[in-house]
């Protein structure tokens, strides 16, 4: 599925492909972020960090009647406040998809899917 955004010039569409990687990009530049994680690590069989050409499998997004719904899980670092870094997670990504794409995003859903000690 895509988003569909109608202005007067005509329609755009936007991938749920894009959205993902605008989304991860956004979220693995919040301090405290490891990397993205599989949505699904038992089926996908993936416990790794995601690169940036599959940060779909980390993200969900689902069209509601005025926007997006967005479901993020991100692995983060041992040692910072998670609850704080998933509250920057949920802001920059809603600010990146409106300012980037013009899609509102009803709610960022954020899921820890594990905490790594980062290797310095």
């Amino acid at each position: 599925m895509a988003v569909t955004i109608k202005t007067q010039a005509g329609t755009i569409e936007i991938s749920n492909e894009v959205i993902s990687t605008v989304v991860g990009g956004a979220a693995t530049d919040i301090y405290g972020i490891i990397g993205m994680a599989s949505k699904n690590q038992i089926k996908d069989n993936l416990n790794d960090i995601l690169r940036k050409e599959n940060y779909s499998r980390g993200v969900v997004v689902r069209q509601e009647e005025e926007g997006v719904a967005v479901d993020v899980y991100i692995i983060v670092s041992y040692g910072t406040k998670v609850s704080e870094v998933s509250r920057n997670v949920q802001e920059k990504v809603k600010y990146n998809l409106e300012t980037m794409l013009g899609v509102v995003a009803d709610s960022v859903n954020v899921f820890i899917q594990g905490v790594r000690v980062q290797a310095e």
